[in-house]
C-alpha cells in the first residue's frame, strides 16, 4: 500500500538522491547549478548529507534537481 502515490520523493532517502544525482549529473554540474561548497570544494556524499540535513533551502534545491532528473529520464 502506497500512502503517497503522487509524491515521487516518498520513500527516497536523501543519500540515495545524492548518489543518483552524482551518477547522472556529476559533482561539477551540481556545483554549478546549486552553488554550495559541499558540491564544489572537495565534494563527498558525507559532507553533502551533513550540510543538506541542516539547511532546508539547500535541501529543497536538491529535491527540485532530483525531480527534474526523474522527469528527464522519462
Amino acid at each position: 500500500m502506497e500512502l503517497q502515490p503522487n509524491n515521487p520523493l516518498h520513500g527516497i532517502k536523501l543519500e540515495q538522491m545524492i548518489h543518483d544525482l552524482v551518477a547522472y549529473y556529476g559533482w561539477e554540474y551540481m556545483g554549478t547549478i546549486i552553488k554550495i561548497r559541499c558540491f564544489t570544494d572537495n565534494p563527498s556524499v558525507k559532507s553533502s548529507l551533513k550540510f543538506l540535513r541542516r539547511t532546508p533551502w539547500a535541501r529543497t534545491k536538491v529535491e527540485t534537481m532530483y525531480l527534474k532528473m526523474l522527469k528527464d529520464k522519462r
